[in-house]
């Protein structure tokens, strides 16, 4: 049975116990406004120690600065984790963003990151954020699944994170 907690800084090697890889077979780009599908056909392997080093930073900032970061574990296994990140955005600065998400590759379509994602919404509501801003991988698999928890395609991109990750698909959620 999966357990969620709340993850804390001192757990940041958990990271490594997840396993993102997957089987790509298309990637979005966004072309005049509409998602445009490109065939990819690829193996995506997991986290290098570079990319690695850097989700673990990530995670630490957030959580140091007072984002919130929640696991999902199968025994004492981290399989699935998202992190609400701390600083308000937008125009109105009503905006949180999920600033990391993933689930292990055999645990996905188990309903793990949709009760991570309903819980990050949930706080993200308690710290007074009418929606959520989602920097979502390209890959069709985190759009598609981003799309399915309420994220649409935000016409007003977030120009820090838009410079940080440009192929990014950006998509807001109303909460």
């Amino acid at each position: 049975m999966i357990q969620y907690h709340v993850l804390r800084e001192d757990q940041v090697h958990q990271l490594q116990q997840i396993d993102r890889s997957e089987f790509i077979d298309f990637i979005y780009e966004m072309h005049d406004g509409q998602l445009t599908e490109v065939k990819a056909g690829h193996e995506c392997s997991t986290w290098d120690a570079d990319v690695l080093n850097e989700i673990q930073e990530r995670f630490v900032y957030e959580i140091r600065h007072g984002g919130l970061a929640l696991g999902a574990f199968d025994g004492e296994t981290l399989v699935g984790f998202g992190v609400l990140a701390h600083q308000f955005r937008g125009e109105y600065k009503d905006r949180l963003q999920i600033d990391l998400m993933y689930v292990s590759r055999n645990y996905r379509r188990q309903g793990i990151g949709t009760h991570i994602m309903n819980e990050l919404s949930d706080e993200a509501r308690r710290r007074g954020a009418k929606s959520l801003y989602i920097s979502s991988t390209e890959t069709e698999s985190a759009v598609s699944f981003y799309q399915s928890q309420g994220g649409r395609i935000t016409d007003t991109v977030d120009p820090e994170l838009y410079s940080k990750e440009p192929l990014d698909i950006h998509m807001t959620k109303k909460l």
